[in-house]
């Protein structure tokens, strides 16, 4: 399973790094195995949680938002699933609480400063679960979303609450 997953992330590192356009400046830690793992029911205590709407393509499931272990961290649900049309799709935070309501359609197009980059997708359905980064303060972001770096396109989003 490691081994898979580590293959997974180098894939899609290779992909970030060859497919990227400038980014704006933002968190965008590294993941690495020990950071980012399959989600588990465990114990987290979610502080914040939302349900996927349909942006650019059709996306649905819930998200959470919190900390356990002194460790802050997004967690998509066994529910999610967004399509597999995006080469360069991202978890982000948002901070606008409506992010499909304040972009135009179709694509929804993002822009630069009102969003952190948590990490690359690891799988266009199912749980997973991302580390945010300490120094990402999570009062500052009111949503969640699936994003195409490449395309500025908002795959889907969720208001946290």
């Amino acid at each position: 399973m490691k081994r898979k997953l580590f293959a997974m992330l180098a894939i899609t590192a290779f992909l970030v790094v060859s497919c990227a356009e400038p980014r704006p400046t933002s968190v965008e830690p590294s993941p690495s195995p020990e950071a980012v793992s399959q989600a588990s029911p465990a114990t987290a205590a979610a502080t914040k949680s939302g349900t996927f709407a349909a942006g650019e393509h059709p996306t649905t499931g819930t998200v959470r938002v919190g900390a356990e272990n002194g460790q802050q961290f997004i967690e998509l649900g066994e529910d999610f699933k967004t399509s597999e049309m995006g080469p360069d799709l991202v978890v982000i935070l948002h901070q606008d609480a409506d992010v499909l309501g304040s972009t135009q359609p179709p694509a929804y197009a993002l822009t630069a400063d009102s969003y952190v980059v948590i990490a690359p997708l690891q799988q266009f359905q199912g749980a997973q679960r991302y580390e945010i980064p300490a120094n990402v303060n999570l009062s500052d972001y009111a949503s969640a979303a699936i994003w195409c770096r490449r395309f500025n396109a908002t795959f889907g989003a969720a208001t946290l609450r």
